[in-house]
């Protein structure tokens, strides 16, 4: 079951919350900047879900497919920088200042707030392609959006590419694809990652629609 927008605010402001609490209370404890990269990470992860949230609502008011082709576009850019959060755990360390612990805590909240804003724009996105193109179809689309994220985890976290490089530096975005695409076996890291991380986004997926959809969605 897909939660209201209303309800999906007060979580995400709940969770986000959370997380701003952790990281205010470590920075003043240690006097240290660390973690003040999660704020901006986890409001790229917000953007495919308010994306998707406004999917929804034109889909409901019957716009053109045309409109909801645009902003599908804008939500499978940005998707890949919710799941992206869980790889900012190659962050952790001993550190002067704070507990070992307590980083371990802020990394895995913010990790799991980007990963449930994944979630809950794919499960938007799957039910307007549902209603649009049919089941079968709609979840082949799915688990689709999920490896080309888990393509898109791979070029920022080792090429250090991000959304907004589809506006500022294209041509070489595009060649970075390109020489990947083309030639993937002289590129075993993007293949390995794409497949790893694809395969555990998509078991998550599977499983978290498992748990929370009716008996008779299930069947």
């Amino acid at each position: 079951m897909i939660p209201s927008p209303i309800h999906r605010l007060r979580l995400s402001l709940l969770l986000g919350g959370w997380v701003a609490a952790l990281l205010a209370a470590r920075v003043a404890l240690s006097g240290s900047g660390f973690g003040l990269f999660l704020p901006w990470n986890l409001f790229l992860a917000a953007v495919p879900l308010a994306a998707s949230t406004a999917l929804v609502g034109l889909d409901a008011r019957r716009a053109r497919p045309s409109a909801l082709l645009a902003l599908g576009v804008v939500w499978l850019l940005f998707l890949p920088n919710a799941p992206y959060i869980l790889t900012d755990l190659v962050h952790l360390g001993p550190r002067t200042g704070v507990p070992f612990w307590y980083d371990l805590a802020l990394l895995l909240s913010a990790a799991g707030t980007g990963l449930l804003a994944a979630y809950v724009s794919l499960a938007d996105v799957q039910t307007v392609l549902t209603r649009r193109v049919g089941t079968a179809a709609a979840w082949a689309a799915s688990v689709g959006a999920l490896f080309l994220s888990a393509f898109g985890v791979y070029l920022g976290r080792e090429l250090r590419w991000n959304s907004w490089d589809v506006l500022t530096a294209p041509g070489a975005l595009l060649a970075d694809i390109a020489s990947r695409v083309l030639d993937p076996l002289a590129h075993p890291t993007t293949v390995v990652m794409t497949v790893v991380f694809g395969g555990m986004l998509t078991l998550g997926y599977v499983a978290l629609r498992a748990l929370v959809s009716p008996v008779g969605e299930r069947r």
